[in-house]
């Protein structure tokens, strides 16, 4: 229970307290305390204000009499504050030894909010016609965080990766590749998804200006990819499948990793869309326009100010939004699977074995990979198609949050950032775009934090072998790249920056790594095992119950992580405990003491704090390097 049970405790003497007032129905919080409000603090006083005639103050000193009376265990005592708080002090002794004990546990911090339920989250998405560049990486991270924090709240979790194989973007490169000469080999040195984006699609985009004649060629493309069964949609499965394991390299190499590979391509040919559709016109979900401009054609209505949008159009065709429809209410297991499956011809990880779609039926295998709820990452410019999605989702499943749109805002590089990597943008920020070219790809800030970190490595520790380098080098650029796409609310635009994302200081991962590696140190020299079997009375610095009080709130951030799909909750809770680590270590010796018990009651906390932080960096995808 950590700092919960002396929250729980609280609530549950006051709502006896309000049981002999004959106040029922009453809701209040109790909270951790801000400094200056004892270690746990609640609002009731203002909320009986009206209903008792007396002002919060007045009402916290009665509160404070009657709880003094009530059987405590971890508080010591209740204090009423002059701003009409109720204010409680902890037994830190009794505390201390319910929350260091069970930091000690391999299931510290689990909550059950899933009951074990299965909830689908898919982020990636990104279409297979080129590298990931810096602003796909906050999708695939809020992701893949989002994903940790709610299997830590106890839920089973299917992680998909939508492949738009079949879209204008494909057919932009199969259109280079057929029609404008480029060559199916990259130059020596270049990933085939770098060399996909940085040369056959910028390079055909361009075309199009200068030659009408490809917008023909590019439709033509485009209704053979759709037919599925033209040898231009062949050699375009071939092209695509070597984009996406350029890209999927790329994810695994940030410690991502997906359960099932959904292409766009089996989902159209698949039958779905006929299948749901007239489900959902006697729904009444969609209407019949019979006259104006979308006279013949099937329309959702919008809402306001917002236009109808078209489903299908007057020739019969549907819309691109026709292919989302029926493949979330697959998600959402409504829909019979008509897919197979089969197993990626590479590995993702020993223990992550990753399945693609298939509508081959030789050698049938089935998979389940549906939730009872569905989370998808998608950025906030795709907020009106995700809100049409959701609200046709809720009504057809009659469960209003079953699909829920994660959205976010944008990634831009700062002008250093981005003339480092050899983009120029005249001292601004630099926004990014694919089809121009004005992006900066993943891959390539990953090797610049990494040669930065092996530099600086190397003149701390001129000592290490060159794999032990190379092995914190990569936690470290891994563990920044992931920091800084989740450290900020996720409607507020990024601006990354390389030097400062690395510092050592401040709110950075290498600050949060550095705090474990300096906990690794100290065991590390200590000639004791810590183990939790110390005198928890002697941890009474301001320091020790900072740290342990902070410590102890790990399950209620993971909590609240999990209940706001934030993983910012945890980035913040990581900052915050390294924090108070380190001013528990400039305050607070741990080796060479005279006094034995204190020294081991010290090395047990600084485990403490190593394991949740752990943990916890865990949830984010931070790895923990022993040494940096």
């Amino acid at each position: 229970m950590t700092f919960k049970a002396i929250l729980d405790e609280i609530e549950n003497n006051l709502k006896k307290i309000l049981d002999d007032l004959s106040i029922h129905d009453k809701s209040f919080s109790v909270e951790p305390a801000k400094p200056g409000f004892g270690d746990a603090s609640s609002n009731i006083s203002f909320l009986l204000a009206k209903h008792l005639k007396k002002g919060p103050q007045e009402i916290a000193e009665m509160l404070s009499e009657r709880y003094s009376r009530c059987a405590n265990t971890l508080v010591l005592k209740s204090e009423a504050h002059p701003s009409g708080y109720l204010n409680f002090f902890a037994d830190w002794k009794r505390l201390s030894q319910l929350i260091l004990s069970e930091s000690y546990l391999d299931t510290f911090g689990d909550v059950d909010l899933g009951q074990g339920s299965t909830i689908v989250v898919e982020h990636t998405s990104v279409n297979p016609n080129k590298a990931l560049h810096i602003g796909h990486i906050r999708n695939i991270i809020i992701g893949d965080s989002v994903s940790r924090i709610l299997k830590k709240a106890n839920y089973k979790v299917n992680v998909l990766n939508y492949i738009d194989d079949s879209g204008l973007q494909v057919a932009d490169i199969i259109v280079g590749f057929k029609h404008l000469g480029y060559g199916q080999e990259p130059p020596d040195g270049k990933k085939f998804d770098h060399y996909c984006g940085d040369d056959v699609y910028v390079k055909t985009t361009e075309k199009y200006e200068s030659d009408p004649s490809l917008d023909d060629v590019r439709k033509n493309v485009l209704k053979e990819l759709e037919d599925g069964t033209s040898e231009t949609a062949r050699f375009a499965d071939k092209i695509t499948k070597r984009v996406l394991a350029g890209q999927l390299e790329t994810c695994w190499n940030l410690d991502v990793f997906y359960n099932c590979l959904n292409f766009e391509s089996h989902i159209i040919r698949s039958g779905l869309w006929s299948k749901i559709f007239e489900n959902i016109k006697e729904m009444g979900l969609f209407e019949f326009e019979n006259e104006g401009k979308n006279a013949g054609c099937w329309v959702i209505r919008g809402d306001g100010k917002e236009e109808d949008k078209v489903i299908v159009r007057s020739n019969g065709t549907a819309t691109y939004i026709a292919k989302d429809i029926p493949y979330a209410a697959w998600k959402l297991g409504m829909l019979e699977d008509p897919f197979n499956y089969e197993k990626y011809e590479k590995a993702q990880s020993p223990s992550k074995t990753l399945w693609q779609t298939t509508l081959d039926t030789a050698r049938p295998v089935s998979k389940n990979f549906t939730g009872d709820k569905v989370v998808t990452v998608i950025d906030s410019r795709q907020a009106r198609l995700q809100k049409i999605i959701t609200s046709l989702m809720g009504k057809f499943k009659s469960i209003p949050d079953a699909y829920v749109h994660l959205g976010y805002e944008s990634v831009t590089l700062s002008s250093e950032t981005a003339k480092t990597l050899g983009l120029d943008t005249d001292g601004k920020q630099a926004q990014m775009s694919g089809r121009k070219g004005l992006y900066v790809s993943a891959d390539s800030v990953y090797e610049m934090l990494k040669e930065k970190t092996i530099q600086e490595t190397l003149k701390r520790h001129p000592e290490m072998t060159v794999d032990e380098i190379q092995n914190i080098a990569h936690h470290v650029s891994v563990g920044t790249l992931r920091y800084e796409m989740i450290k900020q609310d996720l409607d507020k635009i990024i601006t990354f920056d390389l030097t400062k994302s690395l510092s050592l200081e401040g709110d950075t991962a290498p600050y949060i790594q550095y705090s474990y590696a300096r906990a690794s140190r100290i065991l590390e020299k200590s000639d004791m095992i810590p183990s939790i079997d110390i005198d928890f009375s002697l941890l009474i610095e301001t320091t020790e119950l900072n740290l342990i009080k902070n410590i102890g709130l790990y399950n209620l951030q993971v909590r609240d992580a999990a209940n706001n799909l934030s993983p910012k909750v945890i980035a913040r809770y990581c900052h915050d405990l390294a924090v108070a680590f380190n001013s528990f270590y400039e305050k607070s010796k741990v080796l060479g003491l005279d006094d034995v018990n204190l020294e081991h009651s010290r090395l047990c906390l600084v485990n403490s704090f190593k394991m949740t932080l752990e943990k916890a960096l865990d949830l984010l995808g931070v790895k923990t390097p022993d040494r940096m």
